[in-house]
């Protein structure tokens, strides 16, 4: 295998983890750079030129002397210096060639901005499979295909269509999808959120979930690791990746598809199948990966996770000046699973010796609309030291009487001696109380502008912690009896028999076999390959029936009639296994049934 013009150079630079070589290229080429306007290859150049990472960009292009002002060059191979990176925005036919030339002048990295490929059906699968192979062959790792690049904002690499930089900071954003990208990074300038990667992860052809969560779980500057994903991918790298990391630095996930019709249209999206959804939140909660429901709460629990001590339980204590925030924060605690503290005898004593006869003597703690800000300083400390509470949210509202700044001042100050227990904010309003909330982020008190949303991310809190917990608990098996190992290693002979196959999906009769070898009963089921087999196979059971397709190379039953329902008599199964049979042959041709 011929190494180009990387050489042992290349060897050293990039000994750390090969990925350095997308993260922190020392040279960069734009293969399909242009100067056509509003073009990704002239969106991208421009991007990497304007954002100094301390190495050169070189266009590719055998069309154009130069663009925009950089001399370019006909291909890969005739660029001067050593290029770590290939950006390739070429379209799909032409990309494994690309890839090749790449390999050949010694490219350790690429990131694939073309759409076209197995999402669009064999065809685009096979091209996948040619710059799979030879990528592997040396060592070259890819982002994409169909993605809207990476960015490392601390090294100044901006390799995206997207438009500007992401601040620099610590929060590691990986994303299925390239158009949420662009929405996250407007979102997060304005919000002044910064990021230490933010990449597009594309169909995962090569680099996957498991890859970046190793790479940004060793790097010290990610804090935190954030991710919107559509399809798991290789499941076991990453319940492997997430089981470690997450011991490190926080994993918040947000994953799409919770819906039939939602699973349906990522699968057209990025090529994969979506995956069971109840089977993927117990799998995150096994390995401590955290799962939110919008995306906001991804950020909101990175900042909240990265400034508090963790929620060690569900219960929490409200203090607040009104009685119906309150009541919302209180509906959302308890429908999101969490509870109201039960206040103390001992608590009840010291709150009763200052506040006010009217307070609410109850949780939520309504310290009444005047309070004053020694008032709310003294109640979170009376509060904090209950050993009931897990966690506490302090509510104000503006009120003519109210000085929310002078508040947030007497919070900040209570806060710093509260110990290992959480403390989040919600100052209602809007310029009012602006002030209050400056002081209270810089104190590193997340502060919510709805106190419905902090009881929100207070149960996203302690469940994180209980999802922790889990990594230690190692499960009980019972010892298998000799029928019991029979019957598993059995199913190990089907699943090494379906792997030697090239195979990385069971049918539905393998599985099904797979769950009987283990004791997880089934409905009753038979294979037919022929009309009349199905019907004797169908009055065998006794009606009435449901007929499916069996297929080891269709995934997508729906797409050809692959499920019928309520067969009652022998005309009925003889209907449906021709209507099947048509439905494949006309989809996929005769060879898939």
């Amino acid at each position: 295998m011929s190494t180009g013009k990387a050489g042992s150079e290349l060897k050293v630079a990039f000994r750390r983890h090969p990925l350095d070589a997308i993260f922190a290229p020392r040279n960069v080429a734009v293969i399909g750079a242009t100067e056509k306007e509003d073009s990704v290859g002239r969106t991208l150049l421009w991007n990497l030129i304007s954002n100094p990472f301390g190495g050169t960009v070189f266009p590719v292009n055998p069309k154009r002397k130069n663009i925009l002002g950089i001399r370019a060059y006909p291909s890969i191979q005739e660029v001067p210096d050593q290029v770590d990176l290939a950006v390739i925005v070429t379209p799909a036919p032409t990309v494994p060639s690309v890839i090749a030339e790449c390999v050949e002048a010694g490219v350790k990295g690429a990131i694939i901005i073309s759409a076209g490929f197995k999402e669009t059906g064999p065809e685009g699968a096979k091209l996948e499979q040619k710059i799979l192979e030879q990528a592997r062959d040396a060592q070259m790792r890819i982002i994409g295909p169909n993605c809207l690049g990476v960015m490392s904002p601390l090294t100044g690499i901006n390799a995206t269509f997207a438009k500007g930089m992401a601040l620099p900071g610590s929060v590691g954003f990986i994303s299925q999808s390239g158009a949420l990208c662009t929405s996250v990074l407007d979102w997060s300038r304005e919000d002044n959120v910064g990021f230490s990667a933010f990449v597009s992860i594309g169909s995962m052809l090569d680099v996957d979930w498991a890859d970046l969560l190793y790479y940004l779980g060793d790097d010290q500057r990610t804090k935190a690791i954030v991710m919107y994903m559509e399809t798991i991918g290789n499941a076991r790298r990453f319940l492997s990746a997430a089981r470690e990391v997450a011991l490190a630095k926080p994993i918040i996930v947000i994953k799409a598809g919770r819906t039939a019709a939602a699973a349906k249209a990522a699968a057209s999206h990025t090529g994969s199948l979506a995956g069971s959804d109840d089977v993927l939140d117990a799998a995150f909660r096994r390995v401590g990966v955290l799962r939110v429901d919008r995306i906001s709460d991804i950020f909101y629990m990175a900042e909240v996770l990265s400034k508090q001590p963790r929620a060690q339980g569900p219960n929490l204590t409200i203090v607040t000046n009104a009685g119906g925030p309150g009541v919302l924060a209180t509906d959302s605690l308890i429908m999101g699973g969490g509870k109201l503290t039960e206040i103390s005898e001992a608590t009840m004593e010291e709150l009763n010796a200052f506040l006010p006869s009217a307070w609410s003597h109850n949780n939520p703690i309504d310290v009444l609309g005047d309070a004053s800000p020694e008032l709310y300083a003294k109640t979170l400390e009376i509060a904090a030291k209950d050993k009931n509470a897990d966690g506490l949210l302090v509510i104000l509202t503006p009120q003519d009487m109210t000085d929310p700044t002078r508040t947030a001042e007497q919070l900040r100050q209570a806060a710093s001696s509260l110990g290992r227990k959480p403390v989040l904010a919600s100052w209602m309003g809007g310029s009012d109380v602006a002030n209050g909330v400056s002081v209270l982020n810089r104190a590193s008190i997340p502060t919510f502008p709805y106190p419905d949303t902090a009881a929100q991310v207070f149960n996203y809190m302690w469940r994180y912690s209980y999802n922790l917990k889990g990594i230690y608990e190692t499960p009980s098996l019972p010892v298998a009896s000799e029928a019991e190992t029979m019957h598993r290693n059995r199913a190990r002979r089907l699943i090494d028999t379906v792997r030697e196959k090239g195979r990385t999906i069971l049918t539905e009769f393998e599985s099904k076999q797979i769950f009987n070898a283990y004791g997880i009963p089934t409905v009753e089921t038979r294979l037919a390959a022929t009309v009349e087999a199905a019907v004797t196979e169908a009055n065998a059971i006794g009606y009435p029936v449901v007929l499916k397709l069996n297929s080891e190379t269709i995934t997508h039953k729906s797409d050809v009639k692959g499920v019928q329902l309520n067969l009652r008599t022998d005309e009925a199964v003889r209907t449906a296994f021709e209507t099947i049979q048509a439905a494949v042959g006309e989809v996929h041709g005769p060879q898939h049934f």
